[in-house]
């Protein structure tokens, strides 16, 4: 079973000190590409569906982990609430050691609420390396939404937190946390205070930046992305965006890869490997809506040649 250990070396008791210092390793798995950064030559194996890293050489490897995001809510069309867009997966960085193969796990995107069948929005899954003794981080939450009567769904904590729904009951409408200050994440924003017809939803939280409340009718638009290039090389490129929160004018996905909100229509679903969240329902008077799903996580892997 491969073995993930965040450091670097060791530091010997003895009277002449001696430092030790791992390596980078070799591996193969996912799609390969050549990139330079800072200088620096490097492997990039990009994993955008469930496989295996196969460690031909046991070392050190930079990891970036992007979670799935949440699903956006969903929304009664005869209770005109806007819903709240789904919270951007986690994402971590680090480096560690491998010295066997490790299995990669990418998870889906939650899937938006769905109103027709009273179908609650999902959290987003996780995305992991390396099995229990490897890395994971936390998908994102799902935005708040409504389906039948007084049928709500809460926003969810997650990598970074959903959005809230436009209600007129504090603890409802309220944007729900990040999971853990440890990862990369940020909090939903809130609905709008407000049970009247076509009020907006909040945004879903962002990996960089909290999601914005609704204003009145227009929902808020989700927090900001993680900037990826930094790590993979090449033009800006963005994952972990929040979904906008549904309103009569919806709000816009985080960093243009979060779904955007529904105006007054479905929230629209974020794309495949975003790890971003879905946008919420927007209202409308007696016809039902959906929230858009989130886009499912990716991990990057790269070592130094």
């Amino acid at each position: 079973m491969a073995t993930a250990r965040r450091q670097l070396g060791y530091v010997s008791s003895l009277t002449t000190q001696s430092v030790f210092v791992e390596s980078y390793g070799v591996a193969t798995g996912g799609t390969s590409s050549s990139i330079t950064v800072s200088g620096t030559n490097y492997t990039l194996l990009t994993f955008t569906s469930s496989s295996t890293l196969t460690v031909t050489k046991a070392g050190l490897f930079d990891v970036l982990l992007c979670a799935a995001g949440g699903g956006g809510g969903g929304g009664e069309g005869s209770n005109g609430h806007g819903c709240g867009g789904g919270g951007a997966g986690g994402i971590s960085q680090s480096t560690v050691y491998f010295d066997a193969n490790a299995t990669v796990t990418i998870g889906a995107g939650g899937a938006g609420g769905v109103t027709t069948t009273n179908e609650q929005p999902k959290s987003g899954s996780s995305v992991s390396i390396g099995g229990a003794n490897g890395l994971s981080v936390a998908g994102g939450g799902q935005g708040g939404g409504r389906t039948t009567g007084s049928d709500r769904s809460f926003a969810v904590l997650g990598g970074s937190g959903g959005g809230g729904i436009a209600s007129a009951t504090t603890n409802i409408r309220q944007g729900a946390a990040s999971m853990s200050p440890s990862v990369s994440g940020s909090a939903g924003g809130a609905g709008a205070a407000s049970n009247s017809s076509g009020q907006g939803g909040g945004g879903g939280g962002g990996a960089t930046a909290v999601g914005a409340n609704a204003s009145t009718t227009t929902g808020g638009a989700g927090g900001a992305g993680y900037d990826v290039s930094a790590f993979i090389a090449g033009g800006a490129l963005y994952k972990c965006g929040g979904g906008g929160g549904g309103g009569t004018t919806g709000g816009a996905g985080g960093s243009s890869v979060g779904g955007a909100g529904g105006g007054g229509a479905n929230g629209t679903a974020a794309s495949a490997n975003t790890a971003s969240g879905g946008g919420g329902a927007g209202p409308t008077g007696g016809t039902d809506r959906n929230g858009g799903n989130g886009g499912s996580g990716i991990i990057y892997v790269r070592f130094k040649v």
